[in-house]
């Protein structure tokens, strides 16, 4: 076998770096755009941000200006590689100051002489927040106020950072002290301090063990029999029931456990409600719940009977190409051939990044309005209305590939008329109608229509899931009893012996 020199000539599709950066500005969320953006304009010296402060009259001239000033820099660029910039005018004096210059007059705005504290001095951002205790710090906190010796602290310490996001301690006793000097006696004891922390019920092993905890604790119970006093609860149907009948109480089995503690129905229904009460996750309370608003990317509004599309760019910055820096790249004084040559590299760059910002708006809106076309009936009258639509005939409809309006419609919102949405709400399959074999019915119209016969049914005869089929059947809904459990499961919906009620 021998070494021959053979010239073939084929075909690629490649991806260029731009082309990479414009596909992941088009599946970018709202949040990680900006952050691309900002990202584009710290690191690109020829991109600057537009103004906010002008006015709404002058922003339409900017707008209008900056495309301008985007094309004739394009030419710019394609002139330069012809030796055409130093056949250029010099420009003014103020372009022509030079580098340093131009940013030390940025540099001096309170004056040479002008003392000002050093930044080291003030504390951090962060460091003057105010946080949210955590259940941790606030165990911690008790920890250091209690009587015990540093060894009982140091095991507590050892406990407390073991415990999880519930306030439960998952880890045996055993683990705890493996590689340690500790005894599981000592372990076992500082436990129960710690249990004795706020809030009630912290570092049980499971939910028996937490509920129990709490019931040790109640200092009032609304059973008057039972007694005011804390432990009153203790040898009582409660504790009971806790301890023995978890499964049979979630299922709501109140006859049986009645009778296997050999009491009326009555006074389980009244255990029950103490047992209600209780928190089964102790940890919550300290758990970080704070909501981040969502800020819609498209709004769609109704318009002279007509429903329009509009794109919501605001907090999103406008970019254009820095006027300064034009006017340094079109001098005789622009630096060396290593200056051209890197100004040009960020011209290009910084003009890719408008593009496809306009190619990713463009985009947007055809997608949404594409969406509008085929959901029309939802937008007017509602849920009950929602057809199925797939990502194909989107594509089919505006002209672009399926991975394409993927891209779009993920992670992105609509407020609309009926709320605020995600673009992949209106994706769903269908299901088949018995009167008309042709037309599909949405499955989220049909969790709906699940979710509203749950709500209307006799709470103390709640329906099976087969008896829901049946129901769905008589408004012409073709449905499997399988397929209602999966959706009722989907909807968060308990099933018929956990939705049942006794009065």
């Amino acid at each position: 076998m021998k070494l021959r020199l053979d010239l073939r000539l084929s075909q690629k599709l490649i991806m260029t770096p731009q082309l990479q950066q414009a596909i992941k500005l088009l599946q970018f969320s709202r949040l990680e755009l900006q952050q691309s953006l900002a990202q584009h304009l710290i690191e690109n010296p020829l991109l600057e941000e537009l103004p906010t402060e002008a006015d709404d009259s002058d922003a339409g001239n900017v707008e209008e200006k900056a495309e301008e000033e985007a094309a004739s820099a394009s030419s710019d660029v394609e002139a330069a590689g012809e030796s055409t910039l130093e056949e250029r005018d010099t420009p003014d004096e103020a372009s022509a100051a030079g580098w340093e210059e131009y940013f030390w007059s940025d540099r001096q705005i309170g004056g040479s002489d002008s003392s000002s504290s050093s930044q080291d001095e003030f504390p951090s951002s962060e460091q003057t927040m105010a946080n949210a205790a955590s259940l941790e710090d606030h165990l911690l906190w008790q920890l250091s106020l209690s009587g015990l010796s540093e060894r009982e602290k140091t095991i507590g310490r050892s406990i407390i950072g073991n415990l999880d996001d519930d306030g439960y301690l998952r880890m045996s006793l055993v683990e705890m002290v493996s590689g340690t000097d500790f005894a599981e006696v000592e372990v076992e004891s500082v436990l129960k301090d710690v249990q004795s922390f706020d809030p009630t019920g912290v570092a049980a092993r499971d939910l028996v063990e937490c509920l129990l905890l709490q019931i040790g604790h109640l200092g009032k119970s609304p059973m008057g029999s039972l007694g005011a006093r804390p432990g009153a609860l203790k040898g009582s149907i409660v504790e009971a029931i806790v301890q023995h009948h978890l499964k049979d109480l979630e299922k709501k089995q109140y006859a049986r456990i009645a009778k296997a503690l050999d009491v009326t129905v009555e006074k389980v229904f009244q255990a029950t409600k103490i047992i209600e009460v209780l928190e089964p996750k102790p940890g919550r309370i300290f758990s970080n719940t704070q909501n981040y608003p969502i800020v819609p990317d498209v709004f769609v509004l109704k318009n002279e009977g007509e429903w329009v599309v509009r794109l919501n760019d605001d907090g999103l910055p406008r970019m254009r190409i820095s006027l300064y820096y034009k006017q340094l790249m079109g001098g005789d004084e622009s630096g060396s051939g290593e200056t051209k040559a890197y100004l040009d590299e960020k011209l290009h760059a910084a003009q890719w990044v408008i593009r496809s910002m306009e190619q990713r708006n463009k985009t947007i809106v055809k997608v949404v309005s594409s969406i509008v076309k085929f959901q029309e009936q939802f937008f007017e009258k509602g849920v009950q209305h929602l057809k199925p639509l797939v990502l194909k005939q989107v594509a089919e409809d505006i002209g672009m590939h399926e991975s394409t309006i993927s891209r779009v419609t993920a992670n992105k919102y609509m407020y609309c008329s009926q709320g605020m949405l995600e673009l992949k709400f209106f994706f769903n399959v269908g299901l088949q109608r018995v009167d008309q074999a042709s037309d599909m019915m949405s499955s989220v119209t049909v969790r709906e229509m699940i979710r509203i016969i749950v709500a209307e049914e006799d709470p103390a005869h709640p329906m099976t899931d087969e008896e829901i089929a049946a129901q769905l059947l008589t408004k012409q809904v073709v449905i499997a009893r399988r397929t209602v459990a999966k959706y009722r499961a989907e909807e968060h919906i308990p099933s018929v012996t956990q939705r049942k009620r006794f009065f």
